[in-house]
């Protein structure tokens, strides 16, 4: 089931909150972004625990940063040097991280007003990203569906290259807290990853077009391991914990499971991706989120599901360029449990 409730107001236009709700659980949509606000699930105790972080008003969607929740597009993560070839043509993207591109650059999907249709347990929304929005070319037709059945969130993207091949990244950037929105750090939950390898990175965090082992790393996860002092530790990526990608093992079944020992709530991800950013929160400014908490560093856990970064320049990676006349699909789904 569905129901739309009063949220803001953006240039004349009404912008609702879109909830999908059963027995089990219930998600908070947005049409700011094409956005996840809320999800609601039982912990251990039977009791309903908002397991995302967010905000309670459009504005802070609208002026701050962290992609709270948002759908990620043109390009997800990272181009370096904002630019790249297609057949030969050289493209100039928005530099809004240092010389890269991130996020699609400065408006990306995530900064955008969708078009939505509602049916008794899913929401599409859609947009059109024009030719050369923040220098990508050929205009591309984006629909995102999130699907609510029974203790399951499935987020199926599909996006048309009608008239230019372009390059086309897809993610959802939700900001997990399996303790509660409001309960602090992730330093106690327990991530299962089945990823043998990841993409190494430069300084400025761009992928060198390699993968390397995860084995004797601290980015080894195919047995659980909960994230600790890894999150702070100056002697691991700076104290700012996870932003790395993980080449994901292939194979049927979930590729990763998140737990939080403290309500019992966990999280199975299954995608047809091949790649999943690990984000851990690291440079997270603290914050007014929802309910009058106050988020920081270390107050989530983002499971980003997409192509390789940068992968649109490194052609040993699996290529993020859809053709003219293509369609792209691809989907990521969360079940939910507590234990």
């Amino acid at each position: 089931m569905y129901r739309l409730k009063p949220f803001g107001v953006l240039n004349g236009r009404e912008v609702p909150l879109i909830e999908l709700f059963n027995d089990k659980c219930a998600v908070e949509l947005l049409p700011y972004g094409a956005a996840v606000r809320a999800i609601r699930v039982p912990d251990r105790t039977d009791k309903l625990t908002d397991i995302c972080l967010g905000y309670d008003e459009l504005e802070s969607y609208r002026t701050l940063d962290a992609c709270f929740g948002g759908t990620i597009g043109r390009c997800a993560n990272r181009i370096g040097g904002a630019r790249f070839t297609i057949d030969g043509r050289g493209y100039r993207v928005t530099a809004n991280e240092g010389e890269n591109c991130l996020h699609g650059g400065n408006e990306g999907f995530h900064k955008k007003l969708w078009e939505f249709t509602c049916e008794e347990n899913a929401v599409t929304f859609s947009y059109t990203s024009p030719d050369g929005e923040e220098g990508f070319p050929g205009a591309v037709r984006v629909e995102v569906t999130y699907r609510l059945i029974d203790n399951q969130l499935t987020i199926a993207y599909k996006a048309a290259a009608a008239e230019q091949s372009t390059v086309v990244n897809l993610t959802n950037h939700t900001y997990f807290n399996l303790g509660g929105h409001s309960s602090g750090t992730v330093e106690d939950h327990v991530l299962t990853l089945r990823a043998s390898r990841y993409t190494p990175m430069d300084s400025g965090n761009i992928p060198v077009g390699t993968l390397a082992p995860v084995e004797g790393t601290p980015l080894d996860f195919r047995t659980p391991a909960a994230f600790g002092s890894r999150l702070h530790d100056k002697a691991f990526n700076g104290g700012r914990g996870y932003d790395h990608n993980y080449a994901l093992d292939g194979g049927e079944g979930p590729v990763a499971e998140l737990w939080c020992p403290a309500t019992g709530i966990g999280l199975e991800m299954t995608t047809s991706m091949e790649g999943m950013q690990l984000y851990t929160a690291g440079w997270l400014t603290e914050r007014k989120g929802k309910g009058g908490a106050v988020y920081g560093q270390a107050h989530g856990v983002c499971l980003e599901t997409q192509h390789f970064p940068n992968a649109v320049n490194c052609p040993a990676f699996p290529s993020p360029i859809l053709r003219k006349g293509e369609t792209l699909q691809q989907w990521t789904a969360f079940r939910f449990f507590a234990r």
